[in-house]
């Protein structure tokens, strides 16, 4: 079997296994929520509210329920059917669908924006990916991705994550998923090639929620100084791009 091919399905069955305890880390935990809401902020300030949304690796809808606060619909898409179960519990009034994000299935120009927080560094085909997001995108419409950039703290965080899976460490995204972290110019350079324009690149999220306190409160304080004068310092990288009209 091809590296890729196991590479999603580890993803998928990681996934299904901890759907049931996803949100503690992101949103039940005071430092997961401000982390998540701190990410979100970002990637709606790109696609702005309201209309068709795409969210694609939606998990258990996160994103979702900060976006539809401000109204509109959202279809979400995830690999995992663990976590559309969930979605769909929590959310029976928008539509979600297990699917592979290379191959997404609709029409051209269905969509006013697409997101997807935290699933890009899964993709083993992310041109592919890219390229089916400007055929579904309505024209005008905006994609952002925010996904963990490249720099010196994330760079060990695929040989802890296969630490942690040997171990049988129950814990949100830790496993061996071949991974790609991203630099800006990476993501730029994929954004362009698939007919992006008006392509936004910037680091964000100085204070990860894996911190302890007090050091999270501490980066939370700097936070804003670092995402202005140090980027690289920062694990987020989001990006986003337009269809053009």
């Amino acid at each position: 079997m091809k590296s890729a091919e196991q590479s999603e399905q580890r993803v998928q069955s990681h996934y299904d296994d901890i759907a049931d305890v996803y949100d503690q880390r992101y949103d039940h935990r005071e430092r997961g929520r401000q982390y998540y809401d701190h990410i979100s902020q970002g990637v709606l300030d790109q696609i702005g509210t309201g209309g068709e949304l795409l969210d694609i690796g939606c998990g258990t809808g996160l994103f979702i329920r900060r976006f539809l606060k401000h109204g509109g619909r959202v279809t979400g898409i995830d690999i995992s059917s663990g976590m559309i179960k969930r979605a769909t519990t929590i959310f029976p009034s928008e539509q979600f669908l297990v699917g592979n994000a290379e191959f997404l299935p609709f029409s051209e120009n269905s969509f006013d924006s697409i997101s997807s927080l935290l699933a890009f560094s899964y993709l083993t085909k992310p041109d592919k990916t890219l390229e089916d997001c400007l055929r579904i995108l309505k024209p005008g419409g905006r994609l952002a991705v925010c996904t963990l950039g490249k720099n010196v703290f994330t760079s060990s965080l695929p040989a802890l994550f296969t630490i942690g899976e040997k171990m049988k460490i129950r814990r949100v995204g830790v496993g061996n998923f071949i991974e790609h972290y991203y630099t800006a110019q990476e993501m730029h350079e994929l954004f362009e090639a698939a007919g992006f324009t008006d392509i936004s690149i910037y680091r964000c999220s100085f204070a990860h929620f894996t911190f302890a306190d007090p050091l999270f409160s501490i980066a939370k304080r700097v936070e804003p100084f670092i995402e202005e004068k140090i980027p690289y310092l920062a694990y987020n990288l989001i990006a986003s791009g337009q269809k053009p009209r």
